[in-house]
Formats: structure tokens, C-alpha cells, sequence
């Protein structure tokens, strides 16, 4: 679908611009992050127990926590998922292993006894799991960073490699930073997000690259900035297109998926949004700058220092 045709936005000469304001959300997120001691992590990466429970009838959330904290976990998450009579919690105390579940239950059942319900799920991760998963979860990103700088180096050039790294950390880390200052919990189904937010933001960078090595076999006599900028405009119908699809149907899932999915959808939402952004505003102008002063020292010239 072409609905964008010979257009030509000045993107390329936006690229201070952008700088800032990339700048600025990266302070904030590295702020948040280290103010709030790391990111919040859930009890995949932290240990402790998950129950999810059915009831007969639609039960208050309020109510739920209120025994919950009468019980001793005033730190619990407790949320509905599916239905109003579907409830999940999860505390994050670790300590008594399975008798979590079994004090919860107990003082649910106590005070309702008139709404019946049924266990679905208990789930229990140890802290040492916890730790190893959290670790593994590191390395899964860093691994996949290599490869895609190492792959990037063999089919374009290491500088286009350079930019789509850089992109991909400001993606991560501003998403990272985001889930900081909301005090979203980071788990599993929220790593395997980030691992899409890589995936999806790599792809739309790797696409305007493309039409970048193209344009400088065809568009020899202009200067970089405009063939860049012509590249990007001319990939800017398939971006748009690709990122409302994509945001369709994560919105979707946000709004109608469930508490279970919630923090997943709304990762991918985020990320969406600032991959299309980076890899306009990000990866292609470290691109230029670093042909510009490869040119200007080609040339012997001295590379202005900017102000």
C-alpha cells in the first residue's frame, strides 16, 4: 500500500532536534532507574508465589486485597484477569515457599464463605531461580545484540551496524526507563516484549538502510543528508503502514487481552512508538555523521567542532 507518494519531509536536518529530545528521555529513564534501585522486577526474576483463583460470583479486587493483607502480605499484587470473578495474585515474599498459597486460601475462604472458588494455577519460583532467570534474561539481550551487530557489519558496513545498535539500546532503555517511572513490573512476558521491540525496530532499520545503499549507487552526485533523506521518505509509506498494523493489533490485546497481558501489550506499545521514531531520528543520523567526517577527513579537512 502506497498512500504516502514523492513525498519529501526534511527529516535529515531534524536530526538536533531529535537529539534532544532522545537525550532527555534517556536521562529520565537512566533517572528513574537509578532512583527506584534497578528496574521492578517481578516474582519470576524475584521468587514467590502466584495463585490464580475462580469464583463462583464476581468478586471486589478491594475486598480480595483487604484479606490478603490481613494475612501478612500488604506487598501482594493482587488483579482480575479474564473475568470480574477471576482473580490473580502474586506475592513476592519468598521465605515459606507453598504455605503462601495455603495462608491466602485459607483466609479467603473465611471470608467468603458464601462464593466458592477454584484453585487454577499455583505457581512457586525459588530466588535462586529467580536470579538465574533475571541473569539469563540479561544475556539473551546482549547475545542477540552481537549477532546483529555482527550481521549488519557483513551485509551493509560496521557504521550502518553501529547506528541500528544505538537504536536498539535507546528502544530498550526508554521502554525500560518508561516501565521505571509507571513502577511496572518487569517479568517474562515483558522481556520476551523487549526481545520483539529489538526485533521489530532492527526490521524498520534495516529497511531504510537498505533503500540508503540503493540510493548512493543511483544518487551518486547529491550529498549524503539528501540521500539519506530521500531514503527515508521513500520507505515512509511501508513504515507508517507497518506500525498502525502492528498497533492495531497490540492495542488490541492491551485493551482486551486481560490483566495477564496487560503489561506485555503495553511494552509492545511503547516500543512500537519509539522504534518507528529511532530508526528515523536515531540510527540513520548517526549514519551521516559518520560519513561526513570520514569524507571531511578524506579530504584532509579539518572537522568543525560543533557548538
Amino acid at each position: 500500500m502506497q498512500f504516502l507518494v514523492n513525498v519529501n519531509f526534511d527529516f535529515v536536518h531534524q536530526r538536533k532536534a531529535a537529539l534532544i529530545i532522545s537525550t532527555a528521555l534517556l536521562i529520565l529513564s537512566i533517572g528513574s532507574l537509578i532512583m527506584h534501585g534497578g528496574p521492578h522486577y517481578g516474582i519470576d526474576f524475584l521468587g514467590g508465589t502466584s495463585i490464580e483463583l475462580k469464583f463462583e460470583q464476581d468478586i471486589s479486587i478491594g475486598d480480595v486485597r483487604a484479606v490478603v493483607s490481613a494475612s501478612g502480605y500488604d506487598r501482594a499484587e493482587i488483579k482480575s484477569f479474564g473475568a470480574a470473578n477471576q482473580v490473580l495474585i502474586r506475592v513476592q515474599e519468598q521465605e515459606i515457599g507453598t504455605e503462601i498459597s495455603d495462608s491466602i486460601k485459607a483466609g479467603i475462604t473465611e471470608a467468603f464463605p458464601g462464593n466458592p472458588y477454584e484453585v487454577q494455577l499455583v505457581e512457586k519460583v525459588g530466588p535462586k531461580i529467580g536470579s538465574e532467570l533475571r541473569s539469563k534474561a540479561v544475556w539473551a539481550i546482549l547475545i542477540a545484540l552481537v549477532f546483529i551487530l555482527i550481521y549488519i557489519s557483513w551485509r551493509f558496513e560496521f557504521v550502518f551496524a553501529v547506528g541500528a545498535i544505538a537504536a536498539l539500546f535507546h528502544d530498550v532503555l526508554i521502554t525500560l526507563g518508561v516501565f521505571s517511572v509507571l513502577n511496572l513490573e518487569i517479568t517474562l512476558a515483558t522481556i520476551a516484549a523487549f526481545l520483539t521491540i529489538v526485533g521489530y525496530s532492527l526490521n524498520d532499520t534495516i529497511v531504510v538502510f537498505d533503500r540508503i545503499r540503493e540510493n548512493v549507487k543511483v544518487l551518486r552526485r547529491d550529498s549524503y543528508e539528501i540521500i539519506v533523506n530521500t531514503s527515508i521518505n521513500q520507505s515512509l509509506s511501508r513504515t507508517i503502514v507497518t506500525s498502525l498494523t502492528t498497533m492495531m493489533v497490540v492495542s488490541i490485546l492491551y485493551f482486551f487481552g486481560g490483566a495477564v497481558i496487560h503489561d506485555f501489550a503495553f511494552a509492545l506499545i511503547v516500543g512500537v512508538l519509539i522504534g518507528t521514531y529511532s530508526s528515523i531520528f536515531v540510527a540513520s543520523p548517526i549514519v551521516i555523521e559518520w560519513q561526513q567526517r570520514r569524507e571531511e577527513q578524506k579530504k584532509g579537512k579539518p572537522i568543525p567542532q560543533k557548538a
